[in-house]
């Protein structure tokens, strides 16, 4: 029997632990700490609210079980994942590759999760990314959708897009790895701001957001060396729908609650990443007016109107003017 691992046992990683289970043929060995509510719930019970985990599905609380595979699914949420790092680079993972599967940066230092995780292993390992829209709920109902798989090793990207291709999941080939991690991470920043827009009952403004957003999203990956265009990929553009309009979208919902005055309760990735952003678009002098109106919001508590009008009061523009080339 094929193996593969996973780390992170919440909403998405027990998904993508079900799915190399059901669609690919695995045993997958899952880990997470053991006080973990989802771990626990998990352990007790063999479902959670979205799905039922099967025979050759594999619970371990002992991070050095889920090493003896060459392959290992990680998601968890992003500024915990250097201390998983630290962790796990006290092991021998001589070969071994790791997927992963999270969408966020770093806060404060607004670093994609691949460098990360370069910075705390220096052992000869192999790193891919997977990005792309999609939610379990829609997946458990057999809904199909698409995602891309990048890395700096195209042996790794083929391998591990062969290997976890179905028909539920059409994986695509990456070609900026800087750009498909932080258009993912982004896009949760702006699935904040369409929740807002929700809760505020603005919908008009969710097109011209949409149509605004990629520009600014382009910017910020042109800066950090990628393709500004992959904005306009699956790893951002392409994750809209599942972001800027799911009921399933965890961001989405935390802005929408937000402006009602109510609180989420539930982790939101976009949350850190949106201060991460605004922490290094403030030092690099990065034009991003729509984290910046997003920050005043929810961190200084400004007023959500008024700041909202105020993106669109900016000094008038051509439309394309400032699309990165």
């Amino acid at each position: 029997m094929k193996k593969m691992s996973l780390i992170g046992c919440g909403r998405w990683g027990t998904f993508l632990g079900w799915y190399a289970a059901n669609y690919c043929g695995f045993d997958v060995d899952m880990y997470d700490i053991p006080t973990s509510p989802n771990f626990i719930e998990l352990r007790d019970t063999r479902k959670n609210p979205y799905l039922s985990i099967t025979d050759n599905m594999h619970l371990h609380d002992n991070l050095a079980k889920v090493l003896e595979n060459d392959t290992i699914i990680v998601s968890i949420g992003c500024q915990y994942f250097r201390g998983l790092c630290k962790e796990l680079s006290a092991y021998d993972l001589t070969g071994k590759t790791f997927l992963l599967a999270m969408k966020g940066l770093e806060e404060p230092s607004a670093k994609i999760m691949f460098d990360v995780m370069r910075e705390e292993i220096k052992q000869n390992i192999h790193i891919a990314v997977l990005a792309g829209p999609g939610h379990v709920q829609d997946y458990m109902k057999k809904v199909p959708s698409c995602a891309v798989i990048d890395s700096d090793e195209d042996a790794v990207k083929d391998r591990l897009i062969k290997t976890l291709q179905s028909d539920l999941i059409r994986f695509y080939y990456g070609s900026d790895l800087i750009g498909n991690q932080i258009g993912a991470a982004l896009k949760n920043v702006i699935g904040l701001a369409a929740g807002i827009l929700d809760g505020l009952e603005w919908y008009g403004l969710k097109g011209a957001l949409m149509a605004r957003a990629p520009i600014e999203v382009g910017r910020f990956i042109k800066h950090f060396g990628g393709n500004p265009h992959t904005a306009y990929g699956l790893a951002h553009l392409g994750d809209y729908e599942a972001t800027l309009f799911s009921k399933h979208s965890h961001n989405r919902t935390f802005g929408e609650k937000f402006a009602r005055g109510e609180d989420f309760g539930k982790l939101a990735e976009g949350v850190p990443t949106l201060k991460a952003v605004k922490i290094i678009a403030d030092r690099e002098g990065i034009d991003m007016p729509i984290c910046q109106a997003l920050y005043k919001v929810i961190y200084e508590k400004a007023d959500i109107k008024k700041t909202i009008r105020e993106i669109f009061d900016r000094d008038l523009k051509r439309e394309f003017e400032l699309l990165p080339e």
